[in-house]
């Protein structure tokens, strides 16, 4: 069965707001889509629609944050780390303040929507902020499990949200450790670092594989920043190859930020399963984009066979 982890990121907000009231949630016009309407629903006056207005809304968010609030702004995820990327990091990163922040429909799951609607880019711009913490949960499980670790963290957080109805593939029993990395298949020839949609992928491509005799550990790697790097240096430790899988470019996410880690162990090669250095563009449905781009279990096997040529 597929659950939408916007509803789980709306649900959990509530629940969240429930138990400090210091939460509140703002939003830029889209609270429909990125379900922070459920938060209005129970706490209308703990609710704030700002408009179509992200930069005034980071703004607003960073002064309730210097007044002792725990505010959650919500947009689009190439709106809330595009339009507002000055106000982030002058107003909300340097001062460190308690800011959390969701990008709803990122990377291609705002199919229809078009290249100025696609975040392919904002973990990377959101990764090269200091004291900026981001999570990429890969189902509705992890997306509650997301919300709750934000509220642990004392500083800006971004949350990145999938558009699109996934099932659940992780363990409901596993806690969300800061910056820890989580074995969902074990293997020993290669090693797939993932998250996001792309982990449902790489789940796919490790058991085809296991078919043909090839063994592959399927790693999910919700935190894209803070990262464990021991973890991920023994994670791939004897392993043939590293292979990289995410919904996002290839330069600046978590193909480098694995790829930046691996340079420390030169014994594993890294290869990666990422968008090639492009724009995206509108579609009748979202595997279509992903098919077109590269983003599928095919892909990922693909580069497993060859990687010793």
């Amino acid at each position: 069965m597929k659950v939408s982890l916007r509803k789980a990121y709306g649900e959990a907000l509530v629940e969240a707001g429930k138990n400090d009231s210091s939460i509140i949630a703002l939003d830029a016009d889209l609270c429909k889509s990125t379900m922070s309407i459920l938060f209005e629903k129970e706490f209308p006056e703990r609710f704030i629609e700002m408009g179509i207005a992200e930069q005034n809304m980071t703004s607003m968010a960073a002064g309730l944050a210097i007044a002792g609030k725990t505010p959650f702004i919500n947009s689009f995820a190439m709106f809330n780390t595009g339009r507002n990327y000055d106000q982030i990091r002058q107003s909300v990163c340097l001062p460190k303040l308690n800011v959390k922040i969701c990008g709803s429909g990122c990377g291609f799951s705002d199919f229809g929507d078009g290249a100025t609607h696609q975040a392919l880019e904002d973990v990377s711009l959101m990764r090269c902020l200091p004291n900026m913490t981001i999570i990429v949960p890969a189902d509705a499980e992890e997306t509650r499990k997301a919300v709750e670790a934000s509220l642990r963290i004392k500083g800006p957080v971004y949350l990145r949200i999938n558009r699109v109805d996934v099932p659940v593939i992780t363990n409901p029993e596993n806690s969300l450790e800061i910056g820890k990395p989580y074995t969902l298949k074990d293997g020993k020839d290669y090693v797939i670092f993932s998250n996001g949609i792309m982990l449902h992928k790489s789940l796919e491509a490790a058991n085809k594989l296991s078919e043909s005799g090839i063994s592959v550990k399927v790693v999910n790697v919700p935190w894209v920043k803070p990262l464990d790097e021991k973890e991920i240096i023994n994670l791939a430790k004897g392993a043939k190859g590293v292979v990289v899988a995410e919904e996002h470019n290839k330069y600046g996410g978590l193909v480098s930020a694995i790829s930046e880690i691996m340079a420390c162990d030169g014994n594993v090669r890294v290869k990666c399963v990422a968008v090639e250095d492009r724009f995206g563009t509108s579609a009748e449905n979202y595997d279509v984009l992903l098919n077109k781009y590269g983003l599928t279990s095919e892909r990922i096997i693909d580069v497993i066979q060859k990687f010793s040529d």
